[in-house]
């Protein structure tokens, strides 16, 4: 059963949940683990791409669009549907649903927006795993 990992941004934050993801992605590949970014929506899939190339000018973050990168050799891939079937490290969620592979993962990070709609997604999502029984943490944080 996976640790799921919700992390909201405090109100006065002035970053989104792609910043976030950017921090995250960072702190997991600095424990040498490897992450999938689950974003289904091909838009923002593109926009975290360019976003992890320029997040830090002293940081390197290995990644790529799957179907864009060699995969075994790419340690951070984005994937809309929740490819490919052997990652099971880390699950980003940047989706508005619970992914439905989610459980092939050791842990799931679901980000949740200031966006009023978002935040409403984000809250389905955690009483949902809640309601299966997994076990839930919640981080606030402040960009």
């Amino acid at each position: 059963m996976p640790q799921i990992d919700f992390y909201s941004l405090k109100p006065t934050s002035r970053g989104d949940r792609f910043q976030v993801a950017c921090r995250l992605a960072e702190r997991i590949r600095a424990q040498d683990l490897r992450l999938l970014i689950h974003c289904p929506n091909r838009d923002e899939a593109r926009h975290l791409d360019r976003l992890l190339w320029t997040y830090r000018e002293d940081s390197f973050l290995p990644h790529g669009l799957v179907g864009k990168v060699d995969q075994e050799l790419t340690p951070i891939l984005i994937a809309e549907d929740g490819r490919p079937e052997t990652e099971v490290q880390v699950l980003l969620n940047l989706g508005r649903e619970v992914p439905g592979f989610f459980t092939r993962f050791d842990r799931v990070c679901d980000l949740v927006d200031l966006d009023p709609t978002l935040r409403a997604a984000g809250r389905d999502r955690f009483r949902y795993y809640r309601d299966q029984g997994h076990p839930l943490r919640h981080h606030q944080i402040q960009l």
